[in-house]
């Protein structure tokens, strides 16, 4: 055994301790969408009757008070409606919503409030209503702007729809993410990049462009659609990328691009391993202690979730996450940013210092996956690439 592991076995026995907590976000998930997408994993459920709205909202507000004494103090400085689709509430319940938030929490004057929305007309007319909620970012699911492409991945809406909910959006939210999905079901470059290139027309804020997967437990990974090739994939991310840095956004995250100072401050939270209180049904937490890291899941099923808050325990799953788990947890995240981060912030996060990965950090060196100085660690060019690889180095870190 090597001076470096026995320096790192001697700083994990001694166990978590922190100097100070990191940065507290808040997820609010609804899990109701008008149909399943056949690419999708995440805890969503058919509307088939109309929504429980008001009794929903009253869960969320109860489980919300239960959590308080886990974070008691403590500045909340994103908050994220995700989905499922939360388009489908009203105006009225985000409205409500956010009232309780603010009034239990001590939420940031310039905190991010974020709603996923899709473009369907209904959730549209909408817009406005959410902006006079509280909510100052919107998160639109477009996916594509060719209408066989839309069918093709379930969607709901067609382009013409997605273009006009794109405007309305215009009219009340200077802060618009486009989410879009590129190696799809027989498309070809050209239409991979129109797509790309009709969402710039629209100059939004910050665009996602994610690649295609074939997720376990959804019907595309049950009976798998013909995708392009991996050659041509990677042409599509290349070309994707080279297209929005002409055009200034910068290429941040692994799926994600920016124009100036518009990052996703709440995302970034993920990456950079800061805490996360998640409420609604299915929703996930990682929160830190001073002395120990917390991870919880709630009950999934919306009903299950209601009938489980009445009683006073939402909470299905609950584990603290063992100190040897923290660096690949901690690098899981911060490595899907290109630039990095700060050398610093591994210990902050960790309560541990980079001796106890260093063996790891000089294999990805020697590979060529990573590059560092005494300030920042990051991925280089490869290793953004076979990100995968890089991160599997890190897994020797848990034994």
């Amino acid at each position: 055994m090597t001076s470096h592991q026995l320096q790192a076995i001697g700083l994990r026995s001694r166990g978590v301790a922190f100097q100070a907590l990191p940065p507290l976000s808040l997820y609010i998930h609804i899990p109701w969408c008008v149909r399943k997408c056949p690419y999708c994993d995440f805890n969503s459920h058919e509307a088939r009757n109309a929504l429980p709205e008001k009794e929903y909202v009253a869960a969320l507000v109860r489980d919300l008070e239960m959590a308080l004494p886990q974070i008691w103090g403590r500045k909340v400085y994103t908050v994220f409606f995700g989905g499922g689709t939360p388009s489908l509430l009203s105006g009225e319940a985000v409205r409500e919503i956010l009232r309780n938030v603010r009034m239990l929490l001590p939420l940031d004057m310039n905190a991010e409030i974020t709603l996923e929305a899709n473009p369907g007309t209904v959730e549209a007319d909408k817009f406005a209503a959410f902006r006079e909620a509280g909510v100052n970012r919107l998160s639109m699911g477009i996916q594509s702007f060719n209408d066989m492409h839309l069918k093709a991945l379930g969607r709901i809406h067609s382009a013409d729809e997605a273009r006009r909910a794109i405007e309305i959006a215009q009219q009340h939210f200077d802060n618009i993410n486009l989410d879009l999905m590129y190696a799809l079901p027989t498309q070809t470059l050209d239409e991979a990049l129109l797509d790309v290139q009709s969402a710039l027309r629209y100059k939004p804020q910050h665009l996602s462009c994610y690649h295609l997967t074939l997720e376990p437990n959804t019907q595309f990974h049950h009976n798998p659609p013909v995708l392009p090739d991996d050659d041509v994939s990677a042409e599509m991310q290349q070309r994707i990328e080279e297209l929005l840095a002409a055009q200034g956004y910068e290429h941040y995250e692994t799926s994600a691009f920016a124009q100036p100072k518009r990052r996703a401050k709440h995302n970034l939270n993920y990456w950079q391993f800061g805490d996360y209180l998640g409420i609604g049904a299915g929703a996930h937490s990682k929160l830190s202690f001073p002395d120990r890291v917390l991870r919880q899941a709630r009950y999934k099923q919306p009903l299950a979730y209601m009938q489980q808050i009445a009683t006073g325990s939402p909470i299905q799953a609950e584990n603290e996450v063992g100190i040897d788990a923290l660096p690949f947890e901690f690098i899981m995240n911060a490595l899907r940013l290109n630039g990095g981060f700060d050398s610093s912030l591994f210990a902050e996060r960790t309560s541990l210092t980079l001796l106890s990965i260093q063996n790891e950090l000089l294999e990805a060196e020697r590979r060529g996956l990573l590059s560092r100085d005494h300030q920042r660690i990051a991925p280089t060019l490869l290793g953004q690439r076979f990100l995968n690889d890089l991160l599997e180095l890190f897994l020797t870190a848990e034994d």
